[in-house]
């Protein structure tokens, strides 16, 4: 990350020794892309963190609305595989933000995945939500494919569609509400399009969603209260390209820059 502070007389200086492309951020500056969620925890190991959302505008990325606690995974998060290349790949390759020692989701670890990734579809338990996103109305037949070996990892299918055999081993079925007494979480919520092209134990099934309690730590996922989460489907414009970004707070301040990232408040201080 490049000091906040930095003289303009240093910057002529880097300017004339530099060729043009060191003067750029190492990512896209993402322009296609005018909203974004912000998920920043206190470290790896962190299971609760803040967030905030940002609109795109001349100026750069402002707030939208106020920020708010929320929870992510039970043993905290991990670097996941989302838009940017190369997060986790074997061999190392230039670009690759994981660090030795650094967590790489994988199915079942109970971490929430790291990095920047697309915004998909939200779903739910009414026939129709607030929200421009493309919905899903949940049935008692329609599960998230946790499986690694199954054909269908890391989507939600109907078991009426593609059968109860092939849903069979999937801990995911998403009217909770029916299978687990009541169970409010996947009441309202929208797909993390974490692991795109379904990589077998990668991780699957990473949503936002609702918390039974506040605080609750999920087995991936990113929870909140349902005024928040109601907030976000009504502002999230598929056509805005809104993107999702979870990271240690470490980490985001040390690729804010390269990652063309919101500038945080303690940040600019």
């Amino acid at each position: 990350m490049l000091p906040m502070f930095r003289s303009v007389f240093a910057v002529v200086l880097a300017a004339s020794a530099l060729p043009a492309s060191a003067l750029t951020p190492a990512v896209a500056p993402l322009q296609d892309h005018q909203q974004m969620i912000v998920v920043i925890t206190d470290g790896w190991d962190a299971t609760n963190g803040r967030l905030q959302a940002y609109a795109r505008t001349p100026r750069g990325w402002v707030p939208h609305g106020d920020a708010f606690a929320v929870a992510v995974g039970r043993n905290g998060s991990a670097w996941g595989v989302g838009m940017l290349p190369a997060q986790g790949s074997a061999p190392h390759q230039p670009g690759d933000p994981v660090k030795p020692g650094d967590p790489v989701k994988q199915e079942g670890d109970g971490r929430s995945p790291a990095g920047i990734f697309n915004i998909g579809p939200a779903f739910g338990y009414a026939p129709t939500i607030a929200t421009a996103l493309p919905y899903q109305p949940m049935q008692a037949s329609s599960y998230c494919m946790d499986v690694p070996d199954s054909p269908y990892y890391n989507r939600i299918v109907d078991a009426e569609a593609v059968g109860a055999d092939a849903v069979e081993g999937s801990t995911e079925p998403m009217r909770l509400d029916l299978h687990n007494k009541g169970d409010v979480r996947y009441r309202e919520g929208f797909v993390i399009e974490h692991n795109p092209k379904a990589e077998p134990r990668r991780g699957s099934c990473i949503f936002a969603h609702l918390w039974r309690t506040p605080g609750e730590p999920t087995a991936g996922c990113t929870a909140m209260q349902p005024g928040h989460m109601r907030s976000l489907l009504a502002w999230l414009d598929p056509a805005q390209r809104p993107l999702f970004v979870l990271l240690p707070r470490a980490q985001y301040q040390q690729l804010q820059y390269d990652w063309n990232l919101p500038v945080q408040p303690d940040a600019a201080s």
